[in-house]
């Protein structure tokens, strides 16, 4: 049975028996993998920390042609989305007991978008099927979230590639207003880590996500869990 190594970006886990884990795992080579994590759920798991959506991780894992789940030996993580809290991040909202000390917490909407891109390259990526764009689009939000980018407008530029690499974005866009038009259009040449300064105003962004998310919606054919999550935080005053 080979051992394999990659990098890999978390997309989501199931629990499995009392203290294992079904981790789906995004590989920059191999495409998306399935894989049993032994003793995960553990307190003191090797796993610890590396587990999380959308976290980018060193992986080893054994895999048998005739098995659906390949075994996880190790999870290294390399960046995870949970360690981008402070001042300048995306993430960043005063902890009121712990202001003083220049302590921050993460927000919830924010880290509600991460599990929303985790879905999103979940339900996109093929099993055993490399994609390298997709990966570095996946890669290229963690840029972004550690730059403090804002998570709304780089929710909508994720979206718009994600659609547009699969074809899936309609070529004509005459419903749309001008001020998402400037944004689509400064989107196709700017970097993750620079849509905190593209044209964003937030009817543009609520047009943007009623768009993106009807396109969505129609390709899955179903409503994602982690769009509802937004939904629900969004509403809650």
């Amino acid at each position: 049975m080979p051992l394999y190594t990659a990098d890999a970006l978390i997309l989501r886990t199931y629990k499995l028996g009392e203290a294992d884990r079904i981790v789906v795992f995004l590989t920059r080579d191999r495409g998306k993998k399935r894989g049993v994590a032994k003793g995960a759920r553990r307190q003191r798991s090797k796993f610890a920390g590396a587990l999380e959506p959308l976290t980018e991780v060193q992986v080893a894992y054994f895999e048998k042609e005739s098995r659906e789940l390949v075994g996880l030996n190790y999870a290294e993580t390399v960046r995870s989305p949970l360690s981008m809290v402070g001042p300048a991040s995306a993430f960043a909202v005063p902890a009121s007991a712990d202001k003083k000390a220049g302590h921050y917490l993460p927000d919830g909407e924010a880290l509600g978008y991460v599990s929303y891109f985790a879905e999103l390259l979940d339900e996109w990526a093929q099993d055993a099927d490399a994609d390298d764009r997709l990966y570095r689009l996946g890669a290229s939000m963690l840029d972004a979230l550690a730059a403090g980018t804002p998570v709304e407008p780089l929710a909508r530029y994720f979206e718009y590639w994600l659609l547009r690499l699969q074809g899936l974005y309609p070529e004509s866009r005459g419903t749309l207003s001008d001020g998402a038009l400037a944004f689509l259009t400064a989107s196709r040449s700017a970097a993750p880590d620079r849509v905190g300064e593209l044209p964003a105003e937030r009817r543009t962004m609520r047009e943007l996500e009623t768009v993106h998310r009807s396109l969505i919606s129609m390709h899955l054919e179903k409503t994602l869990k982690s769009d509802r999550v937004l939904r629900d935080l969004r509403r809650t005053p």
